[in-house]
């Protein structure tokens, strides 16, 4: 399935009464260009919730940077933020026996499962009208997984999932152009602990 041609099918519909986004994001600059093109359609509100991020120092300049870039960036509808509770053990549980499974298997499946569950429950608490997340946007993340969790989990709490697949149509490429438009801190690594050491074991200095 095509999910930007999905999505593309869904904006020219939105009510403008009924047009509140619960954006899950990874970081700022996965969050740049999607904040460029849904804030013409949404008024977002920004979830970072990402216990999965390692150390807590990479947490805090990585929300920093997304509440900057908040500030910086505009759009037909206004863009909000809240902060998800950060404890890793939310994340190690759920990676427990997996720690050894490269980039890409099920440990950043049930990671995907993780955070798209509390933005659900977010979602529906907060009367959003649709959830997504940012995640798509990378060329290392899987969008098919991510939107078939989207919406399984949508239906369990009863909220809209909207498809995506940000990477499409120069989506990622425009990323990297806003991003230093703003001047952002781009990582070189997903964000776990054993990311970050797959990353510098290749590099020889793990």
């Amino acid at each position: 399935m095509n999910y930007q041609k999905e999505l593309e099918k869904i904006l020219p519909n939105i009510d403008e009464n009924k047009n509140r986004l619960f954006l899950h994001s990874c970081c700022a600059p996965c969050s740049s260009y999607v904040l460029e093109y849904l804030a013409e359609y949404f008024a977002i509100t920004i979830f970072y919730y990402n216990p999965n991020i390692y150390p807590e120092s990479e947490y805090e300049t990585r929300i920093e940077e997304q509440r900057g870039l908040i500030r910086k960036i505009k759009g037909k509808y206004p863009i909000s933020f809240v902060e998800g509770h950060y404890d890793r053990q939310e994340f190690f549980e759920i990676a427990k026996g997996l720690e050894n499974e490269a980039e890409g298997g099920e440990r950043c499946f049930r990671c995907y499962e993780l955070r798209l569950r509390e933005a659900a429950k977010r979602a529906r608490a907060g009367g959003f009208d649709f959830f997504t997340t940012t995640l798509s946007i990378s060329p290392m993340k899987n969008a098919k997984k991510l939107n078939e969790l989207g919406v399984k989990i949508g239906e369990e709490y009863q909220i809209a999932h909207l498809p995506s697949d940000f990477k499409k149509k120069g989506g990622y490429q425009r990323s990297i152009v806003l991003s230093n438009l703003y001047g952002l801190y781009r990582q070189d690594y997903c964000g776990c602990e054993f990311s970050i050491r797959h990353l510098y074991s290749e590099k020889g200095v793990w």
